[in-house]
């Protein structure tokens, strides 16, 4: 792990980050020791440090990335690169003491290992009690304040891979760790996140390829009653790609679904946009 451009394990209890959230992060995909869709990630991880009023000098940090993939020994062909900034150490309290320097922490870790072709099977998700809070100024943004998702995975039976999540208006959002997509009257819709959830890279990237191929598709608000009358149901994001969800898990029953010619025309295209 680098802080700041040094080898380094520890960090300030009084780092900001620790103490209350404040800061961002992006997790990568390391294929074949190359970071993939690493400007988007960079894009997005800049845009929210501006709406958190964070001062992160990017190039210095594109300067540190590039020397850390360089001297650090990689866990294996796939693995995983997460940045993650905060606002740094500065008073007690929510309001921030003047102008402080940012942290830019570097870490890499292994691909987890799954025992399931998901990519080719589809999984099985549960529908979320733990509602993702609703703030339209922190909405789309990848931000340390995970409590929702954590609380929410901390539902998921054992036999299950994701978790489904609601707004405090029944919505379906997104994944505990992945955005979502339906295939309702043969259009693939997205829910709109104008007020909650993650804008999610690989999401943003299936939304400009299907803009481009022609797909039909649609960024709009879906209850949980349409939810369970999707054809087709897939989960992303930009580690695990695309993974076809086969059953839903409710309160009282499971709801199957197919892996129809959608879902597999966007794994098809997934093939491009992790190419680039």
């Amino acid at each position: 792990m680098w802080i700041n451009g040094r080898t380094k394990d520890t960090i300030s209890a009084l780092d900001r980050g620790l103490l209350y959230g404040d800061g961002a992060f992006e997790t990568i995909l390391l294929k074949q020791h190359r970071p993939v869709l690493l400007l988007p990630h960079l894009q997005r991880l800049q845009k929210t440090c501006l709406r958190l009023q964070i001062d992160c000098p990017l190039p210095l940090l594109r300067q540190e990335l590039e020397a850390f993939l360089a001297v650090e020994p990689v866990p294996a062909e796939n693995a995983i690169l997460k940045i993650i900034v905060t606002r740094g150490e500065g008073g007690r309290g929510y309001r921030p003491a003047g102008t402080l320097a940012c942290q830019r922490i570097l870490q890499l870790h292994p691909f987890p290992e799954t025992r399931h072709d998901h990519a080719r099977e589809g999984i099985t998700v549960q529908l979320c009690q733990h509602p993702v809070s609703s703030n339209y100024r922190l909405a789309g943004f990848k931000h340390l304040n995970r409590l929702d998702q954590v609380l929410a995975s901390m539902e998921l039976r054992e036999e299950v891979t994701e978790g489904l999540m609601f707004d405090e208006n029944d919505l379906v959002i997104e994944g505990t760790r992945s955005n979502l997509f339906m295939v309702l009257a043969n259009t693939v819709c997205t829910p709109l996140l104008n007020k909650s959830g993650v804008a999610g890279i690989l999401r943003d990237a299936l939304l400009a390829a299907f803009q481009h191929e022609g797909v039909r598709h649609h960024i709009r608000s879906i209850s949980r009653q349409e939810l369970f009358q999707a054809s087709e149901i897939f989960i992303c994001n930009s580690l695990i790609g695309i993974w076809p969800v086969t059953g839903l898990i409710t309160e009282s029953e499971m709801i199957r679904f197919d892996i129809g010619p959608h879902t597999r025309h966007a794994q098809q295209l997934l093939q491009a946009i992790m190419a680039t």
